[in-house]
């Protein structure tokens, strides 16, 4: 399956999330702060890249776009998952790169789909 890496600087929802996406046979990473989704984006080149926005040290779109401008990784799907739920700042999160946009909670179903589909995409 799938290398994934969860950037989130909540314990619970990276849990959360990385319990399900290993049900589904998928490796799971994950990172704390965006300055560390960055450089594990990097280390691991991982699949697919589960990224929170209100995080300490870089927020999620910051590091989505960097991720998403830097050559070695802009090829990676990245899926913002936060309780950021503005009509604007879905549309900035796509301006900054995001393959997708999730609302938190995001429901075991409306994950696996997304992932699924982004990853066959990739395939």
């Amino acid at each position: 399956m799938a290398t994934i890496l969860i950037v989130d600087d909540s314990a619970t929802m990276m849990e959360g999330h990385k319990r399900i996406l290993e049900k589904q046979g998928h490796t799971v990473h994950s990172a704390e702060d965006g300055e560390q989704g960055v450089a594990k984006a990097l280390e691991l080149l991982p699949d697919l890249i589960l990224m929170d926005v209100v995080m300490p040290k870089m927020n999620g779109f910051q590091a989505t776009r960097k991720i998403t401008k830097d050559a070695a990784t802009k090829h990676i799907p990245v899926v913002i998952v936060t309780s950021k739920d503005q009509e604007t700042d879905i549309m900035w999160g796509k301006r900054q790169g995001a393959s997708d946009y999730l609302i938190k909670p995001a429901d075991e179903t409306q994950l696996k789909e997304t992932v699924e589909r982004l990853l066959s995409v990739g395939a």
